[in-house]
């Protein structure tokens, strides 16, 4: 299985970004982390936004508001009812070795740094974190750059950031 080392002392396999977006984008219940209540030109929102209206199973995670874009938000991702396979991390960079380390304690296997030109959710601790515990971390990038998500917008940014290294070729 792609990401997954087969033994403690072997490497992960290395998954090329067009693959691990597939991937990632084929699971059916996502949570966002970040989503804001006042949702005006706030990226997590967005994300969730489309997520929701291609058909995914979209969840609010945000600890300090209980409604995100007329929808429950939930305090954490142990909260979420009947959990999620998946995760884009749109908090602070800062934030997001502890969302990892709970995505370790539930099984969630993938998982999404958001980054568009600034350092975004990004952290490399995090990814090390996610990756020795066998998590596809899709470390950079926008899950609406890819796949059934993408716009004609996200694609030009997608191909932009590319050039500045702001998306891995690789996970």
């Amino acid at each position: 299985m792609g990401g997954v080392p087969d033994s403690e002392t072997e490497r992960p396999t290395v998954i090329p970004i067009k693959e691990a977006a597939t991937t990632f984008l084929a699971n059916r219940r996502i949570a966002v982390t970040g989503v804001s209540g006042k949702p005006q030109g706030h990226g997590s929102n967005v994300v969730y936004q489309r997520l929701r209206s291609r058909g995914y199973q979209v969840f609010a995670v945000n600890p300090n508001a209980e409604t995100v874009e007329g929808d429950p938000s939930y305090p954490d991702l142990a909260s979420v009812p009947d959990g999620v396979d998946a995760v884009v991390i749109g908090t602070r960079a800062d934030r997001a070795e502890d969302t990892v380390r709970e995505c370790v304690e539930l099984g969630i296997t993938q998982v999404w740094m958001h980054r568009g030109f600034g350092a975004g959710s990004v952290s490399a601790a995090a990814a090390e974190l996610g990756r020795a515990n066998g998590i596809t971390v899709i470390d950079g990038g926008c899950p609406l750059m890819f796949g059934p998500t993408a716009d004609a917008g996200h694609k030009v940014i997608c191909s932009m950031l590319r050039i500045f290294g702001k998306i891995p070729r690789q996970v």
